[in-house]
């Protein structure tokens, strides 16, 4: 009898099988055959956890490797990454389970302070609902950068970052996930407002006092992080011993 060849892998430190995805069989029917010669193979070896991952281009597999066992973890443009316990109870870590956004405390010489105006905006409310300039990061944006560039996007206005203020955690947010808003205190660089009319209805630069006035009509929350921003020097950037490489790692440290 010929043995059938296993799907070529490696193992992770974890006692995992990492399947090549470059290597999969285009014929689902080849792949079935594969799959069931190294299940076997990879059981008997002791191994925990099979990772799938199969590309877009070999999407007829998902459902032979459903049919197997396996379950999706995550996807994304261009895969499907399927996972199987072969024991059970074996961690499999979750895939990403926050969002990550950064808004930015900008105050002027003349001590008036940065707002929007959102065009699509949640809720009810029928008045402008100002709030602060800010948004999502980018994958592989550092918070410092990201807040300084949603700035110059929604208002036009250059800023240098100094610290961050404050953040919340909430939970139930797009796609179920949960989600992490820092609130960052930036100095502005310039005053000349040019508006990202596709995203924001309208953008001035806002008394502070009128702000925090109680009849302002701004919302406890963000009058609550401004006030933070104002009264805490928060925690700025700061190097770290070990950690040399800025393009991957980003840390802050007291004032």
């Amino acid at each position: 009898m010929v043995k059938m060849e296993t799907l070529a892998f490696a193992p992770n430190q974890f006692g995992g099988v990492v399947t090549a995805p470059d290597a999969l069989p285009d014929d689902p029917a080849e792949f079935e055959r594969r799959l069931r010669a190294s299940l076997d193979t990879w059981k008997s070896e002791g191994y925990k956890v099979v990772w799938l991952e199969v590309p877009l281009a070999n999407a007829a597999l998902v459902p032979v490797a459903a049919n197997a066992g396996f379950e999706y973890h995550h996807a994304k443009e261009g895969y499907a990454l399927m996972t199987l316990r072969l024991v059970a109870a074996s961690y499999i870590p979750p895939y990403a389970t926050h969002y990550i956004g950064a808004g930015a405390v900008v105050i002027n010489e003349r001590d008036e302070i940065l707002v929007v105006s959102e065009r699509y905006r949640m809720g009810s409310s029928r008045g402008p609902g100002y709030k602060l300039p800010g948004g999502a990061l980018h994958p592989g944006e550092h918070l410092a950068a990201g807040a300084v560039r949603e700035v110059l996007e929604e208002t036009g206005v250059r800023a240098k970052f100094e610290a961050l203020a404050c953040f919340r955690h909430w939970h139930g947010y797009r796609y179920g996930k949960s989600d992490i808003y820092f609130v960052c205190r930036l100095s502005a660089l310039s005053t000349e407002i040019t508006m990202q009319e596709e995203e924001i209805a309208e953008c001035l630069w806002m008394p502070l006092a009128e702000f925090l006035s109680e009849d302002s009509g701004i919302h406890t929350f963000n009058k609550s992080i401004v006030r933070a921003a104002l009264d805490s020097p928060g925690i700025a950037p700061a190097p770290m011993s070990g950690y040399d490489d800025a393009s991957r790692f980003e840390f802050f440290m007291p004032v």
